[in-house]
């Protein structure tokens, strides 16, 4: 069975239970804020519900990463911070490809 059905099929699950009634927002078009995407839309709701994938809290992970290491104060934190910013990265780069694998 294809993801697209089975999402489907849970989405009229749950409108049959009325877990879509008096919504934040209901009846009124998706604010299509940032790039229009699909992914970017799923992500800001569930970011509004409180539960963020775990691509974004690694995205947010290899800002502050980053942030840190343009802070450094010397060599050796410096590398200490490459070492984090450096796994942070391949952790995302592993979460990216395998959405891009699942809705490919």
């Amino acid at each position: 069975m294809k993801f697209s059905d089975m999402a489907e099929r849970q989405i009229r699950r749950a409108q049959a239970e009325g877990q879509f009634d008096n919504l934040k927002g209901a009846g009124k078009p998706l604010d299509m804020a940032g790039d229009g995407s699909a992914d970017a839309i799923g992500f800001r709701i569930m970011a509004e519900a409180g539960a963020l994938p775990r691509e974004i809290e690694l995205r947010k992970a290899v800002e502050a990463q980053t942030r840190i290491l343009h802070a450094a104060p010397d060599e050796e934190t410096r590398r200490q911070a490459m070492k984090m910013l450096a796994d942070l990265q391949l952790r995302l780069d592993i979460e990216q490809e395998a959405r891009r694998r699942f809705y490919g």
